[in-house]
């Protein structure tokens, strides 16, 4: 073989050599892709089943297992006159009356005379910086799964905030539900993680749906009263149990 021969040879061997070479640099490479490309795909499916869980729970609808009245209300009493008191715990005028009615109300209770269904529902959260409506209905709804709505009830229009302002935090809340005896866990695990948001939104609705426009709206017996008092509450009673 003549040295022209062979350094052709030589020359194409040498190409073909480097051609190899960058086949398997090419394999290589598109492997490295494809593995970055499954792992991208991989994340971001699992972002968005956690984000889907996450909404789910957030907007799973959750009855507390006490609830009345078609998982609207929460009783209190054993007598025959059904009272049924549509609140928000922003609501102004329903401290006022929870004040100067609250009092009546549990004479009746305690004569056996009423059963009453508090409905705690969220219709002014546009006056706060944090839904605080929802939130503290929600609350109240934990607080009655835990055997203590009307406890929580009372520390609530104990410690209302005003209208306008950001309303009690999460912390707040749980601290409150503390000094009535929530000192489970559920309950502040059911404040913290929404538990019953969608819950207050379907009240609310519910709410509506019954003709219930503001607050503190007060039946006796399926009748609403005008102008809700204690005066007026006792002698309402008084005539629906006769």
């Amino acid at each position: 073989m003549s040295n022209g021969t062979k350094e052709r040879a030589q020359a194409k061997k040498v190409v073909q050599q480097q051609l190899a070479k960058e086949r398997r640099r090419t394999v290589t490479l598109w492997t490295t892709v494809g593995v970055v490309a499954v792992l991208i795909i991989a994340s971001l499916i699992g972002w968005g089943v956690a984000a889907g869980q996450e909404k789910d729970t957030a907007g799973k609808l959750t009855v507390p297992p006490t609830a009345v009245d078609d998982g609207t209300a929460f009783a209190r009493g054993s007598g025959p006159v059904a009272i049924d008191i549509y609140e928000d715990f922003m609501c102004p005028i329903c401290h006022e009356f929870e004040t100067a009615a609250g009092p009546a109300v549990t004479q009746l209770v305690d004569a056996k005379k009423v059963t009453v269904r508090y409905h705690p529902i969220a219709i002014l959260d546009r006056y706060s910086t944090t839904e605080y409506s929802t939130r503290s209905a929600g609350a109240a709804a934990a607080a009655a799964a835990g055997g203590k709505f009307f406890e929580y009830h009372e520390v609530l229009f104990a410690n209302q905030p005003s209208e306008g302002s950001a309303g009690l935090d999460n912390a707040k809340l749980i601290e409150l539900g503390r000094s009535v005896g929530l000192t489970d866990a559920s309950f502040a695990d059911a404040v913290n993680g929404k538990t019953y948001t969608a819950w207050a939104a379907k009240v609310t609705d519910t709410a509506s749906s019954r003709g219930i426009t503001g607050t503190p709206t007060v039946m006796v017996a399926g009748k609403k009263l005008d102008n809700p008092s204690a005066q007026a509450l006792t002698a309402a009673v008084e005539a629906a149990g006769k």
